[in-house]
């Protein structure tokens, strides 16, 4: 059998800018991108079925039984369960007509439609993501579902969480804590009593740091001096950050290593926030923010009094820069400059609010890419100039 999780066309859309340069699944929400949580709970590897741009770094592989399953859904045991329960030609739904997943033996060329399969429904009303601020809003519960099925497995392996040997470090609620090998963390506090406290391997907590479950600190990730880690936040696999974050998620191998706020945000990879970058989070007159829809191109109310700065992938800002309440920044933008920067930074641009905003230069803004990428000693060969020239070519398009 064939496991393949599918980008469903509206959450894509709702999804952007992250789904410029990944699939659906490959959001990181909790400790793990859906891609890995599916892969845990299947035990068995997954492709994608995503936008044509991107199947070259993000295969599609089927074979003569498949089953395509919605990326935007997170798992659990009794969706699992449900999903390998299906036959040949059947579609399994929510009772609001969500489309989880279908069983087919064909290869499919675009995300599957329910009217083409038989359905069968589900009692279980699974975790979805919809839009962008649920990565963040949904961020804490993902910490503790993941926390549990990472502990699980660990403890299934024999293995128990690594010690805390500083004795300068200070631990509330050390049964919510669990350090992987190779992790270091000096003269700091970590409050878990509100949620579980997750430091991946070879990752690094430095002197003076406060963080506060849940929160999650991926592998070889760095905390740098007297950060303060507010709760129901994640930093992906290879980032360095300091100053505070609260209720924000960085995808990987991105920085914000200096003081700042950054709060209810979605950072992607390789972003760099300068020293003293902020952001705001909630609105002087305390009405619902309002988050640019790249569906109608417009300022759409999101329902929430929180919601913070959206920043696609392979973007930098400078020093002090500073982000408005509800602001979505494309891929590959070179922010800087006095003042609050706009709502709606397109993909490609260079500038600010006081000096104005020109185009991105397609080479020199590869050439950047490509240095930053370098920088961490990995490749960035034709797949990713042919995605990031896609996406480029899709802006411009706009």
């Amino acid at each position: 059998m064939k496991y393949i999780l599918f980008d469903e066309p509206t959450s894509r859309t709702a999804l952007l800018p992250f789904t410029f340069t990944r699939p659906v699944a490959d959001i990181r929400m909790g400790i793990w991108t859906l891609t890995e949580k599916w892969q845990h709970w299947l035990q068995h590897p997954v492709s994608h079925l995503t936008e044509p741009y991107l199947q070259t770094k993000f295969p599609h592989i089927t074979g003569t039984d498949n089953l395509y399953i919605n990326g935007a859904v997170c798992p659990t045991d009794a969706l699992v369960a449900a999903i390998q329960g299906l036959t040949d030609g059947q579609a399994l739904l929510t009772q609001d007509q969500t489309l989880i997943a279908v069983r087919t033996g064909d290869r499919l060329d675009k995300a599957p439609s329910a009217t083409d399969f038989t359905p069968v429904y589900t009692a279980e009303a699974p975790v979805t993501l919809r839009q962008l601020p649920d990565i963040f809003a949904l961020n804490g519960d993902q910490i503790r579902a993941d926390f549990t099925q990472v502990t699980a497995a660990h403890e299934r392996a024999g293995r128990t969480s690594a010690p805390l040997t500083d004795p300068h470090s200070r631990v509330y609620g050390a049964g919510n804590l669990f350090i992987e090998e190779g992790a270091t963390i000096r003269a700091s506090v970590l409050n878990a009593e509100a949620g579980p406290i997750y430091i991946g391997k070879n990752a690094t907590i430095s002197e003076g740091s406060i963080m506060i479950g849940p929160f999650a600190l991926c592998d070889n990730s760095t905390v740098n001096w007297g950060g303060k880690m507010r709760s129901n936040t994640t930093i992906g696999p290879f980032c360095k950050v300091g100053g505070e974050v609260g209720n924000s998620v960085l995808f990987g191998y991105s920085n914000k290593a200096h003081d700042g706020f950054l709060g209810n945000s979605v950072i992607g990879e390789w972003c760099n926030l300068g020293a003293n970058v902020n952001n705001s989070n909630l609105k002087n007159d305390y009405t619902n923010v309002k988050l640019h829809s790249y569906a109608t191109g417009q300022l759409e109310d999101t329902g929430r009094l929180f919601c913070g700065l959206m920043m696609g992938d392979f973007t930098k800002a400078g020093i002090s820069t500073l982000f408005n309440t509800g602001t979505v920044v494309g891929v590959n933008v070179n922010v800087f400059g006095a003042g609050f920067q706009p709502k709606h930074i397109p993909s490609f641009s260079w500038g600010g609010a006081a000096e104005g905003f020109s185009d991105y230069r397609l080479d020199k803004a590869m050439y950047v890419a490509r240095e930053t990428v370098g920088r961490r000693g990995l490749p960035f060969g034709a797949d990713e100039e042919a995605l990031l020239t896609a996406v480029y070519e899709l802006t411009r398009a706009q």
